[in-house]
């Protein structure tokens, strides 16, 4: 019969989110998953380190959000049509309204045919690079792909790409609990997410003007059975895609490059066939993990993990960790970019999570980073580090390097 969790049987969750871990967690997370399933954080919020259990929770609608039912302990009594991209924090009926409308504009098909204009962002963006010879490779490729390819997606005029970059790095710090950010985060939080929505409340009332070929026209156009979306709800979804398509994107790419200079065998690979990017990038996304702790709550008292979890209780779930689960990957430690081969048949990572709150933006996410990784092998691979140890970011939200200055040289 499931039982109460005893915090004091479990390994000591403290670290995990600890500055000093962040450069090399992997220990962390091997002591968690071989310590137990679930380990209380704080009271009412558990961490769950195994793919078994990550994996389970994403498919199961008894797991949740629960903003909108007043029972997410993340960030108790908070409106969340005031926190950026409330689309994330909404669960059934709501959230699938939504999300079925969006798709009907933010299509596959929308994304592939975005492949020509991503190749001549990533070579422009390349050439200015390797004509430096020495760059921040985070600030000036990992950062400006994903920028400009959501701008140019949205519509968004050039001049305006840095207020937008700006206030992409406000709001994704600012997805970090709120015990964790600094007055002045929080407050840089608000104006960006207040500034956001009134430039794109703007441009929704231009498109409904004057329609383009642009994602956002789309979104302003898009209906089914007479349901359209409002312009609260596509600037929501417009946070939301300025969010998953630009800081992801840009630590998923920087994540890359900075395993591939510590690991030469693997990029060998690649330089000698740069077509392989497609299923490295899967690797990418599973050894370096992007959003690392994606969290839930239970929306009804359920039996998990051999426990009781009554209502709203939070599950921090360590994608990060079930991402280096041996029982699942074999040598996860290991880069290896012909891990996801088809014939290998490899577990899926959880990167995206899966379920209905699989990441909207992974395919252009995924397309991006192929490009890239694609087109660096063919026209640099032997780029390499001026900085063995790169600094992180100091979001838990989201794991990236801030700096990494390369030479092409």
């Amino acid at each position: 019969m499931p039982t109460a969790i005893d915090p004091a049987s479990v390994f000591d969750p403290s670290t995990v989110f600890a500055p000093e871990t962040r450069a090399d967690p992997s220990g962390v997370y091997r002591a968690l998953r071989e310590s137990g399933p679930l380990h209380e954080y704080v009271p009412g919020i558990h961490l769950v380190p195994r793919y078994a259990d990550c994996d389970a929770v994403f498919g199961d609608p008894a797991f949740g959000h629960g903003y909108f039912s007043g029972i997410n302990p993340f960030r108790p009594g908070v409106d969340p049509n005031l926190l950026p991209g409330s689309f994330l924090l909404m669960d059934p009926p709501d959230h699938t309204r939504l999300r079925s409308l969006v798709s009907k504009a933010f299509t596959v098909r929308a994304v592939a045919a975005l492949r020509t204009r991503v190749t001549e962002i990533v070579d422009g963006l390349l050439d200015a690079a390797i004509a430096a010879g020495e760059v921040d490779f985070v600030a000036e490729v990992a950062y400006l792909v994903p920028l400009t390819t959501i701008c140019e997606l949205l519509g968004v005029p050039t001049a305006d790409h840095g207020v937008f970059g700006e206030w992409a790095t406000a709001i994704s710090r600012g997805l970090d609990p709120d015990a964790l950010l600094t007055d002045e985060e929080k407050r840089a939080r608000g104006v960006a997410v207040a500034a956001f929505a009134e430039y794109f409340a703007a441009l929704i009332a231009e498109r409904e003007r004057e329609p383009g070929p642009d994602l956002l026209s789309g979104l302003v156009a898009v209906s089914e059975g007479g349901d359209r979306l409002s312009v609260k709800e596509i600037v929501d979804i417009g946070v939301l895609l300025l969010i998953a398509g630009f800081e992801t994107t840009m630590n998923l790419i920087a994540g890359g490059v900075l395993a591939l200079a510590r690991a030469p065998e693997q990029r060998a690979i690649l330089r000698e066939d740069p077509s392989l990017s497609r299923i490295a990038v899967e690797e990418f996304l599973r050894f370096d993990t992007p959003v690392p702790f994606p969290t839930r709550v239970a929306m009804r008292d359920v039996e998990f993990a051999g426990h009781t979890l009554p209502r709203g209780t939070g599950l921090i779930l360590l994608a990060a960790s079930a991402n280096r689960d041996p029982e699942v990957f074999a040598d996860p430690d290991q880069l290896d970019v012909l891990r996801f081969d088809p014939a290998r048949g490899a577990a899926r990572h959880l990167a995206f999570s899966h379920g209905p709150h699989f990441c909207l933006g992974a395919p252009l996410a995924r397309l991006e980073s192929e490009v890239l990784f694609e087109r660096l092998m063919l026209r640099a691979p032997d780029y390499r580090l001026l900085a063995e140890q790169p600094e992180y970011r100091p979001s838990v939200s989201m794991r990236g390097p801030r700096a990494l200055p390369v030479s092409f040289r």
